[in-house]
């Protein structure tokens, strides 16, 4: 198996990991972890594309990933606010 069938089948993982989670009501979708996840599995998933040149999955997970990274932005700047909670609860939600 090379190096970038395993960062392909890696970030699916990571992906598949917060979808399963979020069904399973165990992480929400303003948790931080949940799109951290989603972004950098979509990131990894955009190198597999381009090493087979499939542009329509380019594209999916180009857009996937802008989005979820947009939400960690966004995940973190609401976290800065919060004073209270320990670090995990902070990290989480």
């Amino acid at each position: 198996m090379d190096i970038g069938l395993l960062i392909g089948v890696f970030g699916a993982l990571l992906i598949l990991i917060a979808f399963v989670m979020g069904q399973l009501h165990r992480w929400k979708d303003t948790y931080f972890v949940y799109d951290f996840l989603n972004g950098f599995g979509s990131a990894l998933l955009v190198y597999y594309a381009v090493l087979g040149s499939s542009w329509p999955f380019i594209i999916l997970n180009t857009v996937w990933g802008i989005v979820s990274f947009r939400d960690c932005y966004i995940d973190l700047k609401r976290n800065a606010h919060k004073k209270t909670g320990s670090f995990w609860k902070k990290w989480m939600e």
